[in-house]
C-alpha cells in the first residue's frame, strides 16, 4: 500500500466500509491457520502474518495457529550431524531425531512466532499436542509399492504419527481467556512415545475438532491451478476430486488438496490453499471480496 492511500481518509474508510460485512460473518468464530516452514522464511512477511492473525483477534474472531518447521528442523540435523534417512520419500523419525524435532518445533519455532503476535499487543501462548492432552497419536502406516516388484509394502517411519484423538477443552479456556493458541505439530501417544505429525494434517484434525469455519494453508503457490495455469477460486469436494482424478491437480498439490477435503468430511465449513508469501494474505482472504486462494467447501 502506498502512503498516499494510507494517508487518504477516504481511501481508508472505503476499505474499513468494504471490510465490515467480513468482519460481521467471522466474528465469534473460529479460523485455524497453518502456518507453513517455507512461509517462515522471510522477517517482514513474518511481521505481517503475526499483524493478520492480531486484527483477527481484534475483530472478534478466534484464531488458532498451527506450524510446521521442515527445512529448520532439516537444518538443525545437518548442524547435529545427525543423517536423516528417507524411506518412500518420507523421512524415517528415529528416537534421536524426534527429539531434534520437538525441540525445534515445539521450542525455536514456537516461541519466535508467539513472540511476533505478542509484538503486536495481543497475548500469544505456545503449545504442542501434548498439553493439557489436547492430541493423541498413533504410529502412521504408509504403503508403497515396490518398483521392481510391484509388490505392496509397508514402511517403518518410526516416530512419525496420525492424529486419533483430540480434545478441544484446553482450547476453548484459551479462546475465552482472550488468548492466541499457536500450536506445534508434535503429540503423545497412549504408548508412551513422542510422535511427529505432518503439520497440514494435524491443523486439520484441530480445525475438524473445534468445527471451524475456515482452515487456512499458507503454501509457497497461490492456490489451486486449472489446466490452463490460471487461479480457481473455488472447487467443490467433487470438483476437486474430479480434478484429482484428470490430472489437473497433479504432484504435491495432490496430497495438499486431499487433506483439504479430510478437514471438510471431520466438519470443516470451507479450507482455503494460498500463498503464503503475499503480505497480508490471510486478511485478504477472510475480508475481502475475492479472497487470495482456493476455497474448497463441501
Amino acid at each position: 500500500m502506498s502512503e498516499t492511500t494510507e494517508s487518504n481518509p477516504a481511501t481508508q474508510a472505503r476499505l474499513l466500509a468494504e471490510a465490515l460485512p467480513f468482519m460481521q460473518r467471522y466474528e465469534g468464530k473460529s479460523i485455524v491457520v497453518k502456518y507453513g516452514g517455507h512461509a517462515m522464511g522471510d522477517a517482514d512477511l513474518g511481521t505481517a502474518f503475526a499483524q493478520d492473525i492480531a486484527l483477527l483477534k481484534q475483530s472478534g474472531v478466534n484464531p488458532i495457529v498451527v506450524h510446521g518447521g521442515g527445512p529448520q528442523i532439516a537444518a538443525m540435523l545437518k548442524k547435529m550431524g545427525i543423517e536423516s534417512r528417507f524411506e518412500g520419500g518420507l523421512r524415517v523419525t528415529d528416537e534421536k531425531t524426534v527429539e531434534i524435532v520437538e525441540m525445534v518445533l515445539a521450542g525455536s519455532i514456537n516461541k519466535d512466532i508467539v513472540r511476533m503476535i505478542n509484538g503486536t499487543g495481543e497475548w500469544a501462548i505456545g503449545l504442542c499436542g501434548k498439553d493439557g492432552n489436547m492430541v493423541y497419536a498413533e504410529k502412521a502406516e504408509k504403503t508403497v509399492i515396490d518398483a521392481d516388484s510391484n509388490i505392496e509394502r509397508v514402511l517403518d517411519l518410526g516416530f512419525v504419527g496420525e492424529p486419533v484423538e483430540v480434545d478441544r477443552t484446553l482450547l476453548d479456556l484459551l479462546a475465552k481467556s482472550e488468548m492466541i493458541p499457536v500450536i506445534a505439530p508434535v503429540a503423545p501417544g497412549r504408548d508412551g512415545h513422542t510422535y511427529n505429525i505432518n503439520a497440514d494434517t494435524f491443523a486439520g484434525a484441530i480445525a475438524g475438532a473445534l468445527t471451524a469455519t475456515r482452515l487456512l494453508f499458507l503454501t509457497d503457490v497461490p492456490g489451486v491451478l486449472d489446466k490452463q495455469g490460471e487461479l480457481i477460486d473455488e472447487l467443490t469436494v467433487a470438483e476437486a476430486r474430479a480434478l484429482i482424478a484428470d490430472g489437473t491437480i497433479s504432484g504435491g498439490m495432490i496430497p495438499k488438496v486431499e487433506t483439504c477435503i479430510d478437514a471438510i468430511e471431520r466438519g470443516v465449513k470451507g479450507v482455503v490453499i494460498l500463498n503464503g508469501k503475499t503480505p497480508h494474505a490471510v486478511l485478504l482472504e477472510i475480508f475481502t471480496e475475492h479472497g487470495a486462494g482456493t476455497l474448497i467447501i463441501p
